[in-house]
């Protein structure tokens, strides 16, 4: 008896000794998160809590999934909108990261399209494409435009000056960034003339996952308010259109569905980026890569 009632109080001690750890190790935590206050208009890194840090994935990831053949593992041959897609993405991600902004309004208010786009910080997102984007930007003096970005980083530009800021293989190596997440996979496949890597999907549960959160934001979840929309999932939205991929998400809608999915993106498509953008609780670059895609 005696033995076993050492025992029980020696597991209590330990279980107390933990429960004081824990909390001071919570304290730390909430004082260090209180010099870290989010600002007005920027999103945390870590928006998904629902998945794993694995599974989470970026814009750029996001809308290439949602243009990859399954079982092929590659785009569209005719699908020339996604390249240009993708590098919005990456400004818009950078904005939420809170990153870049644009610059301030003077007196004469300039609109959206017309101002530059300014790094704001400079740390590491830990994201090498985000990275070599942000430090393009930061390094280039007088600042671009967000319309002038999408093409500088897309390669589309026809000042040999320039050419330097393309992005290259941007496709590729974020298809390798998803094989490394555990959603794709990768092959070699032959087509007569020439062999192309291809990355099939493995991981049908975070593809379907995606899908229902686009097909939910336009359905069941429908706010009528871009403003009250989580700024990710609508900046997917726009930037899912833009890249021509939205309607594979809207595919396995039945007809009834598929008609009030899209009437509910056209009023998306159909709103105007310029007067968005003065709202409370918004992000003005993303309006402005908004702008440069519905223009």
């Amino acid at each position: 008896m005696t033995t076993l009632a050492q025992r029980s109080s020696g597991l209590v001690q330990r279980r107390t000794e933990a429960s004081r750890s824990a909390a001071a190790a919570d304290r730390e935590r909430g004082s260090g998160d209180e010099d870290h206050e989010p600002r007005r208009g920027d999103e945390p890194d870590d928006d998904d809590s629902g998945d794993s840090k694995e599974t989470r994935l970026t814009l750029m990831e996001e809308v290439l999934l949602l243009g990859l053949k399954d079982r092929e593992g590659y785009t569209s041959f005719w699908n020339d909108c996604i390249s240009s897609g993708l590098r919005g993405c990456m400004l818009i991600e950078l904005a939420l990261r809170g990153r870049l902004h644009l610059e301030a309004c003077g007196m004469r208010r300039k609109s959206l399209l017309a101002r530059k786009v300014i790094c704001k910080s400079d740390a590491p997102t830990g994201d090498v494409l985000l990275d070599e984007a942000l430090k393009h930007i930061k390094d280039t003096q007088p600042p671009e435009t967000v319309q002038s970005w999408v093409e500088l980083l897309s390669g589309e530009t026809w000042n040999p000056l320039k050419l330097h800021y393309q992005l290259r293989n941007v496709r590729e190596r974020l298809a390798k960034n998803l094989v490394e997440k555990g959603v794709l996979t990768t092959e070699k496949q032959n087509f007569l003339l020439f062999d192309m890597t291809t990355h099939p999907l493995t991981n049908n549960n975070i593809k379907q996952r995606l899908i229902k959160k686009v097909q939910e934001s336009v359905l069941d979840k429908w706010v009528n308010d871009p403003h009250r929309m989580d700024k990710r999932v609508l900046a997917l939205i726009f930037l899912a259109h833009s890249s021509d991929v939205l309607e594979n998400a809207f595919a396995p809608l039945l007809d009834d569905q598929y008609d009030l999915a899209m009437k509910r993106v056209r009023q998306l498509l159909d709103l105007e980026p310029e007067g968005e953008s003065l709202k409370t609780n918004t992000n003005e670059l993303l309006w402005a890569v908004v702008a440069a895609f519905t223009k």
